[in-house]
């Protein structure tokens, strides 16, 4: 997981009640609720550092649940593991933060418990990117987490930001680029369908997808470095080695406000939005709770926290955050975002991943 932001701000006050130590023995009912707990896992590392620090105990002295947080791994590995868990009955972690396209390879073994909209009053808040449905239009996943991919430059090699995506294109830029090494977490088939084809609906046939292959497989003479290791490009982007790519707009952004000859652009056509979904494991007996912890997730207020100490986009409507248009830009953009085309990288992603070898990175 990439680096996040650590602005230091002043902590949201929660409304929580205050209940002093006689009551309690007076009300063991109070004391029963004070023991919920709820496990939920995210991506380990200074995420869920991040998490342990500014949300979790923000979410505990407001609801009285307390949490034990779980370092779960990128990738399918973890749904892996809720799978298998879940066929003993048991739960690693009640509530998990998972990718979009792991969200969708769960439903087709109902990994996930549907959660039930009545209990999320805070729901109607969110972009409708941010929620993950059944086909038959159960509720899978609420969004959890947002960040964008962008443009991104070398200052002194481009003293002007670029306009559009098709910068990528331009023979200017030969053997400047730096790009994401896979198909599915590049994302590049959506910039080239929303650049040159009018929109990733262009991708719905497997013709459209060629065509946006043999488009995307023009760039190539213009790239230097097919990375899958963040830190090598981060590294080449500073130093002007090489001053082009795609790359996170959090991280960029620290970095320039570190010094560093670097920006993040927002093209015409939008940053590629990626997200992580709240979903609920079929095992876990802790349905009550993580209902309460998705609705408190979805609070402005919340919201607004996550983009100040996390570095996350928001996923809930602009116009019910306090962020100033300085914090707001650091992590989003109202440019309407290009969202990848994840039912792809699940119907299809042996041909893809076959067609990206042979036509991109072959």
């Amino acid at each position: 997981m990439k680096p996040l932001r650590t602005t230091k701000v002043s902590r949201r006050s929660v409304l929580a009640a205050s209940i002093a130590g006689a009551g309690l023995l007076a009300c063991p009912s109070i004391l029963r609720a004070q023991e919920r707990s709820i496990k939920i896992g995210v991506y380990g590392g200074y995420f869920k550092d991040s998490f342990d620090k500014n949300i979790f105990p923000e979410f505990t002295k407001a609801t009285g649940i307390a949490v034990e947080s779980v370092a779960e791994p990128t990738g399918e590995a973890w749904l892996v593991q809720l799978e298998q868990a879940a066929r003993a009955g048991q739960a690693p972690a009640d509530l998990s933060m998972m990718s979009q396209v792991a969200t969708l390879k769960g439903q087709r073994t109902e990994l996930w418990t549907p959660l039930d909209p009545a209990k999320i009053k805070n729901m109607d808040k969110l972009l409708p990117q941010f929620i993950s449905k059944y086909p038959d239009g159960r509720i899978a996943g609420i969004g959890a987490v947002a960040w964008y991919i962008t443009l991104v430059t070398n200052t002194k090699v481009y003293p002007e930001p670029p306009e559009s995506w098709a910068a990528l294109w331009d023979p200017a830029n030969k053997d400047r680029l730096g790009l994401l090494a896979l198909v599915s977490n590049s994302f590049l088939l959506e910039v080239t369908a929303k650049t040159f084809m009018g929109g990733t609906d262009a991708l719905d046939t497997e013709e459209g997808q060629l065509k946006a292959f043999e488009k995307l497989a023009e760039v190539k003479p213009n790239v230097r470095l097919w990375y899958r290791d963040e830190a090598q490009f981060e590294q080449a982007l500073k130093s002007g080695e090489i001053p082009m790519g795609q790359y996170y707009h959090d991280v960029t952004g620290l970095a320039a406000a570190d010094g560093f000859p670097v920006r993040s652009t927002f093209p015409k056509e939008g940053g590629i939005q990626d997200s992580g979904s709240w979903v609920l494991s079929r095992a876990s007996k802790k349905v009550e709770e993580a209902h309460i912890f998705i609705d408190f997730m979805c609070q402005p207020e919340v919201q607004a926290l996550l983009a100040r100490k996390v570095g996350t986009a928001p996923t809930i409507r602009r116009d019910l955050l306090d962020l100033t248009d300085e914090e707001f830009a650091a992590v989003s953009s109202e440019i309407d975002p290009i969202i990848p085309r994840y039912d792809l990288y699940t119907t299809k992603a042996d041909w893809l991943n076959q067609k990206w070898t042979e036509m991109i990175v072959g």
